[in-house]
C-alpha cells in the first residue's frame, strides 16, 4: 500500500500552488523574520517556533514554505553569496582599470553587508564548519563561493601588479585576505542605523587600501 503524504506535506504542496508572486512574497516575509531571529538568538538557539512567534503565526504555517530552520538559513545565505560571487567576477573581468575594479568591488561588498544586514554577519560569526551530513553539500557550495570571491580579488591585485598600477607589496593572496578580512571584521561594530552608511564605509576602506597599493609612478 502506497504511503500517504502527511498533512504538512499536503499543505506544503498546496502552498506551492499559490500564485507565484504571492508564494514568493510570503517566503520573503518569513526569510526576513528568520534573519531577525537568527541575529537576536544566534543560529544555534534559533528555531522554527521562534520565527513563527516573530511573525505571530503558528509553527505549522511556516512548514508550508520551509521544512526547517536550516533550510531557511541556507537558502537565504546561498542566494546572497551567489549574487556577490557573480558581482565580483563581473567586476574582475571588466575592462576598467585594476584600481577602479578594486574600488568598486570593495564598496559593493560592503554595501552587500549593509543591504543584507545582519545576514552575512551571522554567517561569518557562527561556527558552521561542523554541519550535519544533510547540509554538507550546502557547506561545500558556500566554501566554493568564498573561494571564488577570494579569487576575484586576487585576480584584480595580479592585474594591478601586471600593469604596474599597483606596487608589489606582497603575495596577491595575502593582499586579498587582508582586504576581505577588513570587510569581514566590520561585523564587530557596523550598525546600519548608527554612524556611517555601508557605502561610506566601503569608500573609506577602498581609499585606505588603494592608498597603500597604487604606484606613485
Amino acid at each position: 500500500m502506497a504511503k500517504q503524504p502527511s498533512l504538512i506535506g499536503k499543505r506544503r504542496s498546496a502552498a506551492g500552488k499559490e500564485p507565484r508572486e504571492s508564494y514568493q512574497n510570503r517566503r520573503q516575509e518569513i526569510s526576513e523574520a528568520a534573519i531577525r531571529v537568527f541575529h537576536r538568538l544566534g543560529y544555534s538557539a534559533a528555531s522554527v517556533s521562534a520565527v513563527a512567534a516573530e511573525l505571530g503565526v503558528d509553527r505549522a504555517t511556516l512548514y508550508y514554505y520551509f521544512s526547517s530552520k536550516e533550510q531557511m538559513f541556507d537558502e537565504i545565505v546561498r542566494t546572497v553569496l551567489e549574487s556577490n560571487d557573480e558581482l565580483a567576477r563581473r567586476i574582475a573581468d571588466s575592462p576598467i582599470s585594476p584600481a577602479r575594479k578594486l574600488r568598486e568591488l570593495i564598496t559593493a561588498l560592503m554595501n552587500s553587508y549593509g543591504f543584507n544586514y545582519p545576514l552575512l554577519y551571522i554567517y561569518i560569526r557562527e561556527d558552521l564548519t561542523h554541519v550535519s551530513d544533510t547540509r554538507s553539500s550546502w557547506s561545500e557550495h558556500m566554501r566554493q563561493l568564498n573561494r571564488n570571491i577570494e579569487q576575484s580579488v586576487i585576480d584584480i591585485v595580479e592585474q594591478g601588479y601586471a600593469d604596474k598600477s599597483f606596487r608589489r607589496v606582497g603575495v596577491p593572496r595575502i593582499v586579498a585576505y587582508g582586504i576581505l578580512g577588513m570587510l569581514n571584521w566590520s561585523h564587530r561594530w557596523y550598525k546600519p542605523d548608527r554612524g556611517a552608511s555601508a557605502d561610506e564605509i566601503g569608500k573609506v576602506f577602498a581609499e585606505m587600501i588603494l592608498s597603500g597599493l597604487e604606484s606613485p609612478y
